[in-house]
């Protein structure tokens, strides 16, 4: 997988339709481009089985949930399989073993064995983003997932605005953060906050910078009920660079080669993790 420390990251934008098997097949075809692409490791969007339903509040919209594993993890397991790459399975609606309710995502190996699994913690409760009404905090906490010799950590979407998840990441060896995302605009956004995609991209951007890591987010497109997805799916290298960024509106597989050593160059050039001072940082947890 590795040569020279280069590998190559892949990963899909789309849009969503109401049909599961649609999703599914689009998904599939998009996973198994990215491998002829010559993608190491494909990441998928937020969902990317379902439209994003987060925008209401409906009791029905739980019939989507399901158990792990269940049919998405063995579609999940099988296109990593077919396609031999690593797989961040973006993330699926999951119905936990306590009976609780999990935005999860899902890594799989080459042979389609899970082999690691994070569960989104910071949930957002805003005008159609309503997904504390479906969703748990994640109770796994913040995971590191070894990918032959590479560290890497799935993130979800909202978990972006918090630096905190990404340091944690990044001191236990992470040297890639993949986000899975379902972000964009509303019609009232666009006339009052028309920098929002710029300021998305240069939180995560900055969050590569300060961890000297790469990062990389995997939106989705197309119109769904009142939200427009921007899509702009990007890879950032360990000095906050985007290196590789999709269109706002198409949907692509973006595949990029990035080189490890930078991540090395970053943390010991400028040596933000070996300064830091935890002692000090006691005000956090008040």
């Amino acid at each position: 997988m590795i040569k020279n420390e280069r590998i190559k990251i892949g990963l899909v934008q789309a849009s969503a339709s109401q049909n599961l098997d649609e999703n599914l097949s689009k998904a599939e075809k998009s996973i198994d481009e990215a491998s002829k692409k010559g993608a190491d490791i494909v990441c998928l969007q937020e969902l990317f089985a379902t439209r994003y339903f987060a925008q209401a509040e409906k009791k029905d919209f739980f019939r989507l949930a399901e158990k792990i594993p269940g049919k998405i993890t063995n579609f999940l397991s099988r296109c990593a399989k077919k396609s031999g790459v690593f797989l961040i399975g973006g993330s699926l609606f999951e119905k936990g073993e306590d009976n609780k309710y999990y935005n999860t995502s899902l890594a799989f190996g080459k042979e389609g064995q899970i082999i690691g699994k994070y569960r989104k913690v910071h949930i957002p409760n805003d005008p159609k983003y309503y997904e504390q009404y479906y969703f748990s905090p994640g109770n796994l906490g913040f995971v590191q997932i070894k990918m032959e010799e590479i560290v890497i950590s799935p993130l979800i979407c909202y978990d972006q605005w918090y630096p905190e998840a990404s340091r944690i990441n990044a001191l236990k060896g992470a040297s890639i953060i993949f986000y899975p995302t379902a972000i964009g605009w509303l019609k009232e956004m666009k006339g009052h906050e028309p920098w929002s995609a710029k300021r998305w991209q240069s939180a995560m951007c900055a969050q590569a910078s300060m961890n000297g890591i790469f990062v990389a987010a995997a939106n989705r497109v197309g119109k769904e009920e009142e939200m427009d997805f921007w899509g702009n799916s990007f890879i950032a290298n360990p000095f906050g660079e985007i290196v590789a960024q999709a269109s706002g509106k198409k949907e692509e597989v973006l595949v990029a080669e990035i080189c490890l050593s930078k991540v090395k160059a970053s943390q010991e050039g400028w040596g933000f993790l070996k300064n830091r001072q935890p002692k000090n940082y006691s005000e956090l947890i008040k």
